[in-house]
């Protein structure tokens, strides 16, 4: 693994604005960065990231088959009393999954370690998914890297063959905050790709979701929504005004709502119990368990939090380095610290290894002066180089 400093496209920018990339800057900051890219050997994407990725959602797939029957796990992963047999009989109909992201750390030497478990939410997809492979192909053209390089990708066509496999019995919706250019460029291309698979789509502000006299989801137009493919959390539908009405609005939900047994990081230290010493994972308490007073080296993390915020890194008996936000509340739990990969010229990096149809099909990296990775932290692209 290494990180190399390249010449970018020199059309980029005008590149990024006709694919729709509307969110290359956030907030006044560079986001994609394409003035470097990470070089991989072929062994280190199969052996080390690939591999670890695939045994690493069988064991949270065996962890959801023995919440969704075990009440003191269910709480343990924090889903509400009221939700917990929505939660598990979604787990026992396996309603269908398209996609979750595995956060890892990896410096091209030793194992993977699982940091957490995006497994609800597609943050990063696109550019994961597509502008990374334009970029390559492009890089390639110019002679900006070598003619013979690879990259680990195969997301795109997963997606699409995933949305074949689902019903086309109606129309598939797609909902987001319609004002956040990021959701709607990721929703934007998560629509693009389920109508290459056979769907008619339509998108709809989440805000705008109504229901109608039989409690049924409907969008602006009156129309029954009968698949909901979403891009929010669902610690968040559990805390919403409506929420109680998902479990008998009819909707089929994508994630569906088992995988709000996974979307969250009290999975770390029930893996770990499970687990113990397994190569891939970090040690890790729920902070009230004694055990956690062990770890000198450590990240505190709430069970549910979003792109980084509340996260501690504690490092021999002092906090050097803390998020501010605005979760908590739910409980924390103590990660053992592991070292990211890390270079003078970009920072810290984050491997987001991506399953889709419960396959790893490929990565995308995140990158910050900061070992916390936030939502203002670049992307920079990858490739296969042997």
């Amino acid at each position: 693994m290494r990180r190399l400093t390249v010449p970018r496209r020199p059309d980029w920018e005008a590149k990024a604005k006709a694919y729709g990339f509307h969110f290359t800057h956030m907030y006044g900051q560079l986001y994609w960065d394409e003035s470097a890219c990470f070089a991989f050997t072929l062994d280190e994407i199969e052996r080390d990231i690939e591999d670890p990725s695939t045994e690493l959602h069988a064991m949270c797939l065996e962890l959801a088959d023995e919440a969704s029957r075990d009440e003191g796990i269910l709480d343990q992963l924090g889903i509400p009393e009221a939700f917990r047999d929505y939660v598990a009989e979604s787990w026992r109909r396996r309603d269908p999954t398209i996609f979750g992201r595995f956060d890892l750390a990896y410096r091209g030497e030793g194992p993977a370690k699982l940091l957490e478990y995006n497994a609800d939410t597609p943050t990063s997809l696109y550019e994961t998914a597509f502008f990374q492979w334009l970029w390559m192909q492009d890089a390639k053209d110019l002679g900006i890297i070598s003619p013979d390089c690879d990259q680990f990708n195969s997301i795109q066509e997963r997606l699409i063959a995933a949305y074949d496999r689902l019903p086309k019995r109606s129309i598939l919706h797609f909902a987001g905050y319609g004002g956040d250019v990021e959701d709607t460029g990721t929703l934007s291309y998560m629509m693009d790709c389920a109508s290459q698979g056979g769907h008619a789509v339509k998108f709809i502000d989440i805000t705008q979701i109504g229901c109608d006299a039989a409690d049924r989801f409907t969008d602006t137009d009156d129309l029954v929504i009968d698949v909901l493919s979403n891009l929010y959390p669902w610690e968040w539908f559990f805390e919403d005004e409506f929420g109680p009405k998902i479990p008998s609005s009819g909707t089929r939900m994508i994630e569906p709502a088992w995988k709000a047994m996974l979307s969250t990081k009290a999975i770390l230290p029930l893996l770990w119990g499970r687990h113990r010493g397994h190569p891939n994972l970090l040690e890790a308490y729920f902070e009230d368990d004694p055990r956690s007073s062990s770890l000198m080296n450590y990240v505190r993390k709430p069970l549910f939090s979003r792109e980084g915020s509340n996260i501690t890194l504690h490092r021999s008996g002092i906090d050097l380095m803390a998020s501010d936000g605005p979760y908590g509340e739910g409980g924390w739990i103590r990660q053992s610290a592991t070292d990211l990969f890390q270079s003078p010229e970009g920072g810290y990096a984050v491997i987001g290894s991506w399953i889709v149809d419960d396959t790893a099909c490929g990565i995308g990296i995140r990158e910050d002066s900061s070992p916390i990775t936030m939502n203002l932290s670049r992307f920079v692209p990858h490739i296969i180089a042997d």
